[in-house]
């Protein structure tokens, strides 16, 4: 055994991060029974998302992009290890401390997993088991290692202390200690009692470094098992399973074949399509929802004469409506990425409703995604002719888990925080004076028509160039109006119109190449687009809040 009289100081926060590591395993493992969402590590991500004004949101998706929400959640990850960490310290002081402490980190989850949409009180099981391992792995590594600090002996009380020893003679010293040469008696020097432990106190026998690193390691073992097994329980294999065995019917009304000229094909250009995975994700969710297809049900219920309740096979079983349609994130900056062009398919939601009955005065849907977030569709937008659709497939394949599987909406015109639900499960009608969606509280306008934007995609911002001819290429985009003109303009020149490609309609956004012939020195180079009804994008630049980025997407580029 290698023992000391003390433990080192990383000993305290190394039994913390390993209790810290198995409350969380073990958490995320019955999460995996219990639902994903669950976890608390997500439920408080979720939280955080909710509380984050729009400033900062915008901030994080321009900063981080697609990694946001991994970026949020390590951030949980590293606050709770931090915690951790503190909590081993205060348990080598007392054990209880310890359990104090993790029994208020874990009243946080549950604060956090109660308060998601939907919530029940199984929905705490997870938080609950996991503070429960967690407090019992740090008891038994203190106790194992004896990390814990001596107790005074005047804080033992009598009933707990050893029984006295009688030394043979130790009186007769003590007096003569107390006698001076004299004969007189005096008092003799204070001497230090030293602490004492109760029987079978942690800490007896001094600090055990191969324990506790034993014990560390089946901790750490614990922790990595329980995570994994409960990733697999809560994975989307079951998910995955029910999509690659899904067979979509034909369209009833097709898609006409993309018209000759759509895409440039010029390198560096954004393709006319989109690839289902480059395209853009953001939304809400830290866990994406797995929704079983075969339990799939969609609700259309409110300000209607007639509520129904649609299975996924009942969807299909519609006729089924094929249209290229851009989406647009409310959150892309001026040149920004956040916006891609595919082929849905799905059902006209305009049917739906037509079916369903709308009542005189309905204004709004709202939408609900199966993890609870909402969102406010104008009524006049999807009954006025477009395809507005509950989409089941995109580019000719099954609708991808990441991007709403089984059904989502697809609005074009519209930003798609107002109008693109993900996992869609409930549509509410109703009106805008009555109901709320999710991001219009938090400052964000209750309807979000896209706006005439432009971008250069080519040449790159910074780009270093040769002199002579080459081109400037981008796309445009004005759903549900469309494209009509795009110029561009170098170091505040005139304005030249760039040529346009073909489109199929007026729901996409359209591509755009100028040929320039550089000179050497440093350039600036703007371009700005007029929609179909003749407006011609704001030069003034505006962020995304509350209503969409507006302003000239401008690049600097050197040529020498």
């Amino acid at each position: 055994m290698q023992r000391t009289d003390r433990a080192p100081a990383w000993t305290g926060p190394l039994a913390g991060l390993t209790a810290g590591a198995v409350a969380l395993g073990v958490a995320q493992l019955v999460a995996g029974i219990v639902g994903p969402r669950t976890f608390p590590v997500v439920a408080v991500g979720d939280g955080v998302v909710d509380l984050t004004p729009a400033p900062v949101k915008d901030f994080a998706i321009n900063a981080f992009g697609a990694n946001d929400k991994t970026v949020l959640v390590g951030g949980v990850l590293v606050v709770v290890a931090l915690i951790a960490a503190a909590l081993g310290i205060a348990a080598r002081r007392r054990p209880v401390y310890g359990d104090a402490g993790l029994a208020a980190f874990g009243a946080v989850g549950v604060l956090a997993v109660l308060t998601r949409p939907g919530a029940g009180i199984v929905g705490v099981v997870p938080t609950v088991a996991g503070v429960a391992a967690g407090m019992w792995i740090l008891r038994t590594l203190v106790r194992r290692a004896g990390l814990a600090s001596p107790v005074p002996a005047a804080e033992v009380p009598e009933s707990d202390r050893a029984p006295a020893v009688q030394v043979p003679g130790a009186d007769e010293m003590a007096a003569a200690d107390r006698t001076d040469p004299g004969g007189t008696s005096a008092p003799g020097p204070e001497i230090e009692r030293p602490a004492v432990m109760r029987p079978g106190a942690y800490g007896a026998g001094g600090f055990d470094r191969r324990r506790l690193l034993t014990g560390v390691a089946g901790g750490v073992v614990v922790a990595g098992a329980a995570t994994v097994l409960g990733r697999n329980l809560g994975s989307r294999g079951a998910v995955d399973t029910a999509r690659g065995g899904l067979t979509l019917p034909a369209p009833a009304t097709p898609a006409a074949p993309l018209p000759a000229g759509t895409d440039f094909r010029v390198n560096g250009l954004s393709p006319f399509v989109t690839r289902n995975r480059d395209f853009y994700r953001v939304d809400t969710a830290l866990v994406v929802p797995q929704v079983d297809p075969r339990a799939w049900r969609l609700r259309v219920h409110g300000m209607v004469d007639r509520p129904i309740e649609l299975t996924f096979d009942d969807l299909l079983r519609r006729p089924l409506t094929e249209a290229d349609i851009t989406l647009t994130c409310v959150s892309n900056p001026v040149g920004g990425e956040y916006i891609g062009n595919a082929r849905w398919l799905g059902v006209r939601m305009a049917d739906v409703l037509r079916e369903a009955g709308l009542r005189s005065g309905a204004d709004m849907l709202l939408s609900t995604s199966e993890d609870g977030f909402t969102c406010g569709t104008p009524v006049d937008v999807v009954m006025d002719g477009r395809d507005a659709l509950f989409a089941v497939a995109m580019n000719g394949e099954v609708l991808p888990v990441d991007h709403g599987f089984p059904v989502r909406q697809v609005v074009p015109g519209l930003y798609g925080y107002v109008s693109a639900t993900k996992w869609v499960v409930d549509v509410k009608v109703t009106r805008f004076d009555r109901d709320e969606a999710y991001w219009t509280p938090r400052g964000w306008a209750a309807k979000a028509p896209i706006k005439t934007q432009s971008r250069v995609d080519l040449p790159r911002q910074g780009a270093r160039l040769r002199p002579g001819r080459t081109t400037i290429a981008g796309v445009a985009w004005a759903q549900h109006t469309g494209i009509e003109a795009v110029e561009v303009r170098v170091d505040r020149g005139e304005w030249r119109r760039a040529r346009l490609a073909a489109v199929p309609g007026p729901d996409t956004w359209r591509q755009w190449a100028l040929d320039w012939d550089a000179a050497p020195g440093r350039h600036t180079i703007e371009v700005r687009a007029t929609d179909a009804a003749g407006r011609t994008q704001a030069e003034q630049q505006a962020p995304p809040a509350p209503d969409g980025a507006t302003g000239w997407h401008t690049i600097t580029v050197q040529v020498a």
